[in-house]
């Protein structure tokens, strides 16, 4: 397997989307369900509020593609909630099983079984990412098998891929610091090449969102509804600072 840091967001060029999917993995914003780990900082309400902000924002950032498709993949269960969150026109699918993997698993099975598009898996609590990084991943796949842009904590935001590949993602611990390496030794084994994107992060604990936080004050165009909540609740996020610098 060829792995590369190549191509990069400043050294690709744009092409056309006529054959990209851009897929977001979604759940319905449900107590319990979303930002699970923001719940001890937040009440409930407020968590929930954020998600579907996150998920307006990054249904934004998709459709800045043009003439990207773009879906939702989700739970067969939260099909009618994001449905109405989501709103009309935007095409959801029920993934097959449960869990990240399964629906990693079913957005390779359902957009890239022809293998005549290139398909990329996107979560939907990073709407502040560069659209520029979305077109590298895109273009990356003219190259490789598979793409993937890393987190800093050692999993992944996007992966993307030309065909299905059920045991790149079968019985993966997803949402681990190990997801990336797990993920990478898989594609090695398979004898895939892989591209990479820019590192980047995601929304997951208070660190992130006090980074945000700081972002979009200075660039709020970037996740305007996310920004107008982070505005909303600036007092618990400047408390969040507070807390985690006297640790």
């Amino acid at each position: 397997m060829a792995l590369s840091m190549e191509p990069s967001s400043e050294k690709m060029t744009r092409s056309s989307h006529r054959d990209c999917t851009l897929v977001i993995m979604a759940k319905a914003p449900r107590p319990g369900m979303v930002k699970t780990r923001l719940a001890q900082n937040f009440p409930v309400p407020a968590i929930l509020d954020l998600y579907r902000c996150l998920l307006d924002d990054t249904m934004a950032l998709a459709n800045s593609l043009g003439d990207a498709d773009v879906a939702i993949m989700c739970p067969a269960s939260d099909v009618e909630d994001l449905s109405r969150v989501a709103g009309n026109g935007v095409r959801i699918v029920a993934q097959t099983g449960d869990g990240l993997a399964a629906g990693l698993t079913s957005v390779f099975a359902i957009f890239g079984a022809t293998g005549e598009r290139r398909v990329i898996a996107f979560n939907s609590d990073s709407p502040h990412l560069p659209a520029s990084v979305l077109e590298c991943a895109f273009e990356a796949l003219v190259a490789f098998d598979v793409v993937v842009g890393p987190t800093h904590d050692g999993g992944y935001y996007l992966v993307g891929a030309k065909a299905p590949h059920p045991a790149l993602f079968e019985g993966d611990r997803m949402g681990t610091k190990s997801a990336l390496d797990t993920l990478l030794a898989r594609a090695r084994t398979m004898k895939l090449s892989v591209g990479f994107t820019d590192p980047f992060y995601d929304i997951d604990v208070a660190a992130d969102l006090m980074q945000l936080a700081a972002e979009l004050r200075l660039a709020p165009a970037r996740a305007p509804r996310t920004a107008v909540w982070l505005k909303e609740w600036a007092q618990t996020v400047a408390q969040l600072r507070t807390s985690t610098a006297e640790l």
